[in-house]
């Protein structure tokens, strides 16, 4: 089974003290101490277990800048076979629809059975993995927290869902899921690993390059600022007749209804 892994370059949250920038339009990234994001840490320990189970590779893939190779090169001392930079002059702005655009257009190009994202990122909108399966017209399932390759062309998976319950469904492939922590244990990264993939090249490859077409922005940060604190949560006493009471004058002083 051939399996693409998408990874992102994320801030350390343990690492660093997140402020803002004087543009009040991002976070203030000089001197951050960067590393791979968690979900997509066991995304890539999922595809790597399923191939040491049945056989066939894993590939993993970042949209930035050359600064992407660092997580790449981490995941492939992991034990990913290779790692794939896609980079032009836009990506240090890029949003989701980019984001997806750019690796759909890559997987377009190779027979992938299996595309793994992070449920999320630290710093993201948990978006890139269902907009990738539209974009491909795939399958697509998020949170997943278990896999069981079930034949050549269908998976079992599990899903967590609301209430803490588990949603067990069968999938055909080739498709696309979002991984939820908890699937696994990530592998330890030793330094031996990481010397032996450091002279290892991990190839650029521009929007052209993959035939990415509208790849442009379609979306633009303006400001990025924390919201003032309110007033805080009011604790309401008493029976549920004497509380739905107090919720109803509630609204209507602050005109929510009549």
């Amino acid at each position: 089974m051939d399996i693409l892994v998408c990874v992102k370059r994320v801030p350390d949250p343990s690492e660093n003290d997140i402020r803002l920038n004087r543009q009040g339009n991002d976070i203030e990234k000089d001197d951050l101490v960067y590393s791979v994001n968690e979900w997509d840490n066991y995304a890539v320990e999922e595809a790597i277990q399923i191939v040491d189970k049945i056989g066939g590779s894993v590939t993993v893939a970042s949209v930035g800048s050359e600064e992407e190779e660092e997580v790449l090169r981490r995941q492939m001392a992991m034990g990913a076979n290779k790692g794939v930079l896609l980079s032009d002059a836009m990506t240090q702005q890029a949003d989701g629809r980019k984001i997806a655009r750019f690796l759909s257009s890559y997987v377009s190009q190779n027979n992938f059975d299996l595309i793994l994202c992070g449920a999320q990122s630290d710093e993201g909108a948990s978006q890139v993995g269902g907009m990738m399966a539209a974009l491909l017209d795939r399958p697509y399932a998020s949170l997943v927290n278990m896999i069981e390759v079930v034949s050549d062309s269908k998976l079992k998976i599990g899903r967590e869902i609301e209430g803490g319950n588990q949603e067990i469904n069968e999938i055909e492939m080739p498709c696309v899921l979002s991984i939820q922590t908890g699937i696994n244990e990530p592998r330890y990264v030793s330094i031996r690993g990481i010397r032996k993939v450091a002279s290892l090249e991990i190839p650029a490859l521009s929007a052209s390059d993959i035939g990415c077409e509208d790849c442009g922005l379609r979306l633009q940060k303006l400001e990025y600022f924390q919201p003032e604190l309110g007033a805080g949560a009011e604790m309401l006493a008493g029976n549920t007749e004497e509380m739905a009471e107090k919720v109803v004058e509630m609204l209507k002083a602050k005109g929510g209804i009549r």
